[in-house]
């Protein structure tokens, strides 16, 4: 059951309170696959500039993510500079450099266009439109936005909503997409313009899947360390892919475990900058955090006395 992701590759240059990196890996499809093969294997189509540091392809190569999507553009490639506030829920865009992104036309290489499971990361809704039709019969597909293409192409997101299974969104997307303030109803609007799922994500206090079927809610990890929350939600995408794509189920019931798995790989992310906290992780660490997520909620209820 073959994931592919289609989305941005890019040098993230960050500031905390914690620390800094400069041109670091980042990019939403880097994120995701980087989470997501620690589950299975990754198929990953994007675009970087002749700048681009090869060799750090080349590692994430060796894990089991194919990069026969990439493309090597003549020009700079995608660059994003940001510092973050003390409390790490509030960041400052210091500088934004599209490079050769900005021409990005996502190609699906004819090996991956049998893809089962497909993750749209955040790119222009016309583009993730382009590769849905690019790729044969997919059995479960996810999609990405934000509040710039909600503002500015909202009819051809719409359109998307109609082909996808699931959409990705955090709270503040999720409240503008719909117009309505209460994530819950705001998630019940989405469901009724296409997707059978929502996934809204919030931060620091878990995330939520919306369904026909009922709401189910997983809370964020408890960390005593967080250093950077950059790629923290495609992180998340990509344990909940990627569990859907290795037990090859999207019964409701799985996609409940899959919001575990992805708050699971999220709460890895904010470890360490960049992607750096995948390089050391291993299956064994991502079982025990999956465990120790079912003991957080986990609890018995005492038996209730009849009332006379």
């Amino acid at each position: 059951m073959s994931l592919l992701v289609v989305g941005s590759i890019a040098l993230d240059s960050v500031e905390t309170p914690f620390g800094s990196t400069a041109d670091a890996l980042g990019g939403s499809a880097v994120f995701f696959a980087t989470a997501a093969v620690l589950l299975h294997p990754v198929q990953v189509v994007g675009v970087v500039g002749d700048d681009f540091p090869m060799d750090r392809l080349e590692r994430m190569a060796k894990r089991g993510i194919d990069l026969a999507g990439v493309t090597r553009a003549t020009g700079e490639s995608f660059r994003w500079k940001g510092k973050y506030s003390y409390d790490l829920q509030n960041r400052e865009t210091l500088e934004t450099r599209l490079g050769v992104f900005a021409d990005f036309t996502p190609e699906i290489p004819p090996q991956f266009r049998g893809a089962q499971h497909v993750f749209l990361g955040n790119i222009d809704p016309e583009l993730q439109l382009s590769v849905l039709d690019q790729v044969d019969d997919p059995a479960f597909v996810a999609c990405d936005t934000m509040n710039y293409w909600i503002q500015g192409k909202r009819d051809v997101l719409m359109e998307l909503l109609r082909r996808v299974d699931v959409l990705l969104v955090n709270d503040a997307e999720a409240r503008e997409l719909s117009g309505d303030w209460n994530i819950y109803r705001a998630a019940r609007w989405i469901l009724r313009h296409g997707p059978r799922f929502v996934v809204v994500k919030q931060g620091e206090y878990g995330a939520v899947l919306v369904g026909a079927d009922g709401i189910f809610y997983v809370p964020a990890y408890p960390l005593e360390q967080v250093f950077d929350p950059t790629g923290a939600g495609d992180s998340f995408a990509g344990g909940f892919m990627g569990h859907l794509a290795g037990s090859g189920d999207t019964s409701p019931e799985n996609l409940r475990r899959a919001m575990v798995f992805g708050s699971a790989m999220g709460s890895f992310a904010v470890e360490e900058f960049s992607v750096r906290r995948f390089d050391e992780l291993t299956p064994d660490e991502v079982r025990a955090r999956v465990q120790a997520f079912s003991d957080l909620v986990r609890f018995d209820l005492p038996a209730m006395a009849e009332e006379a």
